[in-house]
Order: structure tokens, then sequence, then C-alpha cells
């Protein structure tokens, strides 16, 4: 399964924040794309994810095991995100969280299912926990595994790590990219620090007129 953009750019208005630019993205690797706040990098994972929001405007294709995504809904597309923000659903439990964005299955194979992403994640009977009642570190284990369960194809990063103290954030990078390595899930992280980029991952700048570069 590959991730590919095909001449990919974003623009608002006149002013191009992203330069037309190509990438190929293997399964189970990571790529990075770093640039400063503001360079367009969170507007081109909404364009790949098919959210970009007006009058932001993206060109170019995106093709994820051989599917042109284009003509997809978000919802259609099977493209995972984890944010800066774990987006867990305070009125739900851990275990309701995770049954949230998995496929329509018989009720035993889903509870069965999010069981086993609690016993991975180091959560085992956390299921009837409140989020809140969570460190920063688990929550962001529980986002991982529901977005891992909802059967993505391909995930988007986008500074995941950013809130978390240097040990923490330094056990969610390994946690993050060990999980998406071993199911051979293509991702794009984008960043500010190269700290955050997988070892051994390409990294790719993007500078203040929108060139991406190697």
């Amino acid at each position: 399964m590959e991730l590919i953009l095909e001449q990919v750019s974003i623009s608002l208005g006149n002013a191009v924040l992203v330069q037309p630019f190509s990438l190929a993205i293997g399964a189970g690797e990571t790529e990075t794309l770093m640039g400063p706040s503001g360079s367009g990098k969170s507007s081109l994972l909404a364009f790949i994810a098919g959210d970009l929001p007006p009058p932001l405007r993206g060109q170019g294709r995106v093709r994820l095991g051989g599917r042109d995504l284009g003509p997809l809904l978000p919802e259609t597309r099977r493209i995972g995100r984890l944010f800066q923000d774990d987006m867990l659903f305070p009125h739900l439990t851990v275990g309701e969280n995770l049954l949230f964005g998995m496929a329509r299955r018989a009720r035993a194979e889903r509870l069965s299912r999010m069981r086993e992403a609690l016993a991975a994640a180091g959560l085992e009977g956390f299921e009837a926990r409140a989020p809140h009642t969570l460190s920063g570190g688990q929550r962001n284990r529980v986002a991982l595994f529901r977005a891992l369960l909802a059967g993505p194809e391909a995930i988007l990063l986008d500074e995941p790590f950013a809130s978390l103290d240097m040990d923490l954030r330094n056990s969610m990078r390994s946690f993050v990219f060990t999980h998406l390595k071993e199911r051979r899930i293509p991702s794009l992280l984008v960043t500010h620090d190269l700290a955050d980029a997988p070892a051994g991952g390409r990294v790719l700048t993007i500078d203040s007129g929108g060139l991406v570069a190697a």
C-alpha cells in the first residue's frame, strides 16, 4: 500500500503556500515534512484527507493503494489522523472511544477487538475509565488505537507529540512509529521539530516561499 502525491500544491487566493511537489510513501514508511508555523503543513494534510476548508485551494492528485482519492468524500478515503490534541470524546469511556471509529461488526467481535487494542496499548482493564482520568501518554495511546481500529490505509500525523514532555514524547514517538511499521501503514508527519522524525526516515522541508525540498 502506497500513499502517492502527484504535483500537489496549496494556495490561498493568488498566494501559493505549498509549491507543487510529488512524494511516494511506501507501506510502513513515515516521511516527515518540516517547516515553521503557517507554512501550509496542516493545510496539506487537510487536502490529502479531503477536508481542506475554503478559501484555501488544493491542486494535484492523491492516490492511495491505486485509488484516486480526489472524487472521494473524507469518510471514504480510509485515512486516519493524529493531532496534537488527542481528540478523545470526553462524554464517552475509553472503550467507547475505541469502538466509535470501528466498522460495524458483530458486537462480540467489536468488543474483542477493543479489548485487544487496550492490551496492546498497555491499558488492559481501562475500558470503563473516563478519558480525563488518564495521563497524557495514555490518552495519546488511546487516540492512536482508535485511529488504527478504523482500518486506515494511511495515517496523517499533525504535530502529535508537540504537547508532550520530553520523556513522554520519546516513548510516544517509538510507540507510534513501531505500530505503524508493524501494520505496514504509510504515514506523513508534519512538524517543526526534527527530533520528532523517525530515525532513518526521509525528511523534507518547506521554506517561506512554499518550496518543498529533500
